[in-house]
C-alpha cells in the first residue's frame, strides 16, 4: 500500500530588492536577495485527497516575503530568514516547519572622485552571502550561514603526491601546481530558541562572515598545500576557533584544473615543468572535495 512519507512545498526564486534612504545624509543602502520558502506540516491530504484547505498558496508565501521585508530589517540575512521562517510556523498552526533560503547578491558602493558615492553601486563578482534558516515548532531556529561563488586561484604553492598508485592511476605526481577553486563554505550556529535570541546575536553574524572569508583567503594564499583536503581542514579548524557560537563548518571545493600544454612539437618550444607558462584551463571533469568539521 502506498503511503506519503515526505512532503514539502513552497515558492522558489522570490526576487527582493530593498533600499534604505537616510534622509539626513542622502546616503542610500541597497540589498538584493533571492529567497526560497519551503513548508512542512499537516499537508498530507493536499497530496492524497486533493484537499487544498491545508495549502498556504505559494503566491501567499511570495507576498508574505515582500511584507516582511517592508516591516523588518533584511540585514543581516540570518535575522530576516529567522523572522520569515518563524512567521509561517506561528501563523499557520498546521505548519510545523518552515525553511527559508536566502541568497544575498553583491552590490558594492562605487567610489567616484575619490569618495564613496551615496547611491551608485557595482556588482564586483559572482560571490554571494547565503543563509538557510529553519524554524521548527517546539525546537527553535537552526541557521546555516555560507559563502558561495568565491573564485580563488594561486599560481604556485600547491603540490599533490603520495596518493594511491596502481594499474588504474595515470595522474603524475607534482611538487608545484596551479590551485584554483570556487569556495562554498558554510557554518552552522547553535540552535536559537526564538527570533529574540537571533536578534541578540546580530553583531556575531557579520563578524563570523568576515572572519570566515578572511580565514578562507588567507589560508588559501599562505598554506603550502599538500592537498585540497588538508588545506580545507585547516580552514575549518580556524573558523571554529574564531566563532564560538558555531558548532560545525563545512566546505565544498571543486578543483579547477589548469593543464600544461606541450609545445615541443613546434620547433622544440619548451612549455612544461619549470618552463611552463601557458596553460589550458579545464571546465570538466573536475575534482570535488568536501568535508564537515564539528566540535
Amino acid at each position: 500500500m502506498a503511503k506519503l512519507s515526505v512532503a514539502q512545498y513552497g515558492k522558489d526564486n522570490i526576487r527582493v530588492y530593498k533600499v534604505h534612504r537616510n534622509q539626513e545624509t542622502g546616503v542610500q543602502d541597497v540589498v538584493e536577495m533571492t529567497v526560497c520558502v519551503l513548508l512542512q506540516g499537516d499537508i498530507e491530504t493536499s497530496y492524497t485527497e486533493a484537499d487544498n484547505s491545508v495549502v498556504v498558496a505559494t503566491d501567499t508565501m511570495k507576498q508574505t516575503t515582500y511584507i516582511m521585508a517592508k516591516q523588518h530589517p533584511v540585514t543581516p540575512p540570518e535575522l530576516f530568514g529567522s523572522i520569515l521562517a518563524s512567521h509561517f510556523v506561528e501563523t499557520y498552526k498546521h505548519i510545523h516547519s518552515a525553511q527559508v533560503k536566502i541568497i544575498t547578491h553583491r552590490w558594492t558602493r562605487m567610489t567616484v572622485d575619490g569618495k564613496p558615492h551615496p547611491h551608485s553601486f557595482m556588482r564586483d563578482g559572482a560571490e554571494t552571502r547565503n543563509v538557510e534558516a529553519v524554524a521548527t515548532e517546539g525546537k527553535g531556529i537552526d541557521v546555516r550561514s555560507a559563502i558561495a561563488g568565491l573564485l580563488v586561484l594561486k599560481s604556485t604553492g600547491s603540490a599533490f603526491h603520495g596518493f594511491v598508485r596502481n594499474e588504474y592511476a595515470a595522474l603524475q605526481e607534482v611538487d608545484d601546481r596551479i590551485l584554483s577553486t570556487e569556495v562554498d563554505c558554510g557554518w552552522k550556529w547553535d540552535t536559537f530558541g526564538s527570533v529574540k535570541d537571533v536578534e541578540a546575536a546580530i553583531p556575531k553574524f557579520d563578524e563570523a562572515w568576515n572572519s570566515a572569508r578572511e580565514i578562507t583567503m588567507t589560508t588559501f594564499a599562505k598554506d603550502e598545500s599538500a592537498s585540497v583536503q588538508n588545506t580545507m581542514y585547516k580552514m575549518c579548524e580556524q573558523i571554529l576557533a574564531a566563532v564560538p557560537m558555531v558548532n560545525a563548518v563545512d566546505y565544498s571545493l571543486p578543483n579547477k584544473h589548469y593543464f600544461e600544454i606541450d609545445l615541443s612539437w613546434h620547433k622544440g618550444l619548451k612549455n612544461t615543468g619549470k618552463d611552463a607558462e601557458v596553460y589550458e584551463p579545464q571546465s570538466n571533469p573536475n575534482g570535488l572535495i568536501q568535508c564537515t568539521v564539528a566540535r
